[in-house]
């Protein structure tokens, strides 16, 4: 079974204590670090901007995963590119132009992804699974952490797999991912697992990960 990538989400974290909430995920053995970005309007929930990118990706070597959890996302890029970003994910849901959208992403030399929430199918994305990196499903309905996963959504993972042939893009899920579902999950072909308050609530980051990786 291949090895996992595992994606600690910020969401969940103590923003008072942001650098060495940080510093966990490193010493964690997670190589991904994943951001929340959230406008308020494509969900209610708002997070942070590019500052916190910065931040981040100026002061560790973590591969910054950008997920835009916001409506007409095109005029963020750039700033998002600039700050560090590793990664920019869009919402299918979010956009008029997701070809275009994704294209513009690339233009700055950087990876990009699609993301679909649970109520949306595959389908609407395969025009674009020849260009995306990354694709990622939300287990849970996207704004906050803390969710269990919609077991339902796993189908999904397993159709990308099925239909991936030479393409060259990762699988990722995001939402209610737990020691007690893992192997679930791997078991399906998944690539990245999004992990937000089970990492940060969690006494041993490492074990937690280790665990997670060999499940």
């Amino acid at each position: 079974m291949k090895e996992i990538i595992i994606s600690p989400s910020i969401l969940t974290a103590d923003f008072l204590n942001l650098g060495s909430e940080i510093n966990k995920v490193e010493n964690s053995g997670a190589k991904w670090v994943h951001l929340d970005v959230m406008d308020g309007q494509f969900v209610e929930n708002i997070s942070f901007g590019p500052k916190i990118i910065k931040d981040i990706s100026s002061k560790s070597s973590l591969f910054c995963d950008i997920h835009l959890m916001v409506e007409n996302p095109k005029h963020l890029f750039k700033f998002f590119a600039e700050a560090g970003s590793d990664c920019i994910t869009i919402h299918s849901e979010a956009t008029k132009d997701l070809k275009g959208d994704l294209e513009a992403i690339k233009k700055l030399g950087i990876k990009c992804g699609v993301s679909i929430n649970p109520n949306t199918p595959v389908s609407e994305i395969v025009s674009v699974l020849d260009l995306v990196d990354l694709v990622l499903i939300m287990g849970v309905v996207p704004g906050f952490g803390g969710q269990s996963l919609i077991p339902k959504t796993l189908e999904k993972v397993e159709e990308l797999e099925q239909i991936k042939k030479a393409r060259t893009y990762k699988v990722s899920i995001d939402g209610g991912v737990k020691l007690e579902n893992i192997k679930q999950i791997k078991d399906k072909g998944i690539d990245v697992v999004v992990v937000g308050s089970a990492f940060f609530n969690s006494d041993n980051q490492k074990k937690l990960v280790k665990d997670l990786i060999e499940a």
